[in-house]
């Protein structure tokens, strides 16, 4: 049995002096108390659920997309440990083959791997972020064009079973033909998220309301919010179930951007990614994302014409830099672990801080320096 005393951040997204009771690897009680209870180095201290990254491809020198089992090992382990206890690693657009292969090694690594000495991998990824290969060839991004494919439903279902059901998010661009039957016909299915799309606001709108809840990395690869064409960031805006990923790296979205999409989405829509990729936690040099060299320098990642290539910055540094920017921390907390949680259909199992749920626990100081990471009431990282 272990008590830890702090700020907690509770089920009422604020920070509240008291302490938790672990036992094993759940969360027994926590107990509330008034602030004055707590001595002044435990007021400097914030209890935060463990993150959730439902989108990044890859950390530590690995890509999810390498399809090996210890690339999904080391993944984790550095996600782990860095703050983030629940993941869902994306793919890129390549071969039906490839992500076939990729599905079918995740799928059996997650019953197989312990990682961190003696974690379940399987208690860690939580599933698979499917983004490609149904997008459009005019906002591909960072994507390799040469295995875009027609949105194609029985495709989907196919890599689903390899994957033994672990895909829980799929994009679309919604005006590329085939998309929109896909969405409407899969939306029991999947949850299908707009990507890499030039849809206007009459077609995001559309796809929204036929079961494409949810908007990936939101401002890019995609056609800008303007006030005679609002686009998808409009249509996604005014539908209170649609929620929309902003990645927090410092180089993606001005910090003038990311506090406004706060205030227009409310802090209840937005899920903070990293979109990662494997130069995260590693030194400046070339590296490549989905087949395509990338060259890194700081959190700057580049493909050769200049295209902005995910980021190499972790999640909990991506909710640290939100902070920085002028987010309030509660919201930015919540937008790094309930929100993605709900977002991909973990929001019983991760997410927040509750009696009886497992100890996925971060312990930081008062400028949220990340000292503790709680894994299963396991510490990881000290």
């Amino acid at each position: 049995m272990r008590t830890v005393r702090g700020m907690i951040y509770t089920e009422r997204f604020c920070f509240e002096p008291g302490e938790i009771t672990l036992e094993g690897e759940k969360i027994s009680k926590i107990a509330l108390c008034g602030v004055e209870e707590l001595t002044p180095e435990e007021t400097g201290r914030y209890i935060l659920p463990g993150l959730v990254d439902t989108h990044f491809h890859g950390c530590a020198g690995y890509d999810f997309c390498d399809g090996t089992v210890e690339a999904m090992r080391t993944i984790a382990e550095y996600e782990v440990t860095h703050g983030t206890t629940t993941i869902c690693p994306a793919t890129m657009t390549l071969s039906e083959e490839t992500l076939m292969q990729i599905c079918g090694v995740c799928a059996e690594a997650v019953e197989t791997e312990r990682v961190c000495g003696d974690l379940p991998l399987k208690d860690i990824l939580r599933g698979i972020y499917l983004e490609g290969p149904f997008i459009s060839m005019e906002k591909k991004g960072a994507q390799n064009p040469a295995y875009i494919h027609k949105p194609d439903l029985a495709m989907l279902r196919r890599l689903q079973e390899a994957a033994q059901g672990m895909i829980r998010m799929a994009v679309a661009a919604p005006e590329v033909e085939g998309a929109m039957d896909m969405i409407r016909e899969g939306a029991g299915e999947f949850r299908f998220s707009i990507a890499h799309t030039c849809a206007d606001y009459e077609t995001a709108k559309e796809a929204i309301e036929a079961g494409a809840a949810h908007v990936t990395h939101l401002y890019n690869a995609m056609p800008p919010f303007t006030h005679r064409k609002p686009g998808v960031i409009g249509a996604a805006a005014e539908n209170e179930k649609t929620e929309v990923e902003l990645i927090c790296d410092g180089i993606h979205i001005h910090p003038s951007v990311v506090k406004s999409t706060f205030r227009l989405f409310g802090a209840q829509r937005v899920v903070l990614i990293s979109d990662s990729m494997m130069a995260t936690g590693m030194e400046d040099g070339e590296y490549a994302l989905g087949g395509q060299p990338v060259i890194v320098k700081g959190n700057l990642a580049l493909l050769a014409d200049g295209t902005i290539a995910g980021s190499a910055t972790n999640l909990y540094d991506c909710m640290r830099t939100a902070i920085g920017m002028g987010v309030a921390k509660e919201e930015a907390v919540r937008a790094a672990t309930i929100n993605p949680a709900k977002a991909v259909g973990l929001e019983e199992e991760c997410g927040v801080l509750k009696e009886g749920r497992r100890a996925d626990i971060l312990i930081a100081d008062g400028d949220f320096t990340l000292r503790e990471v709680i894994k299963s009431g396991r510490t990881v990282k000290d």
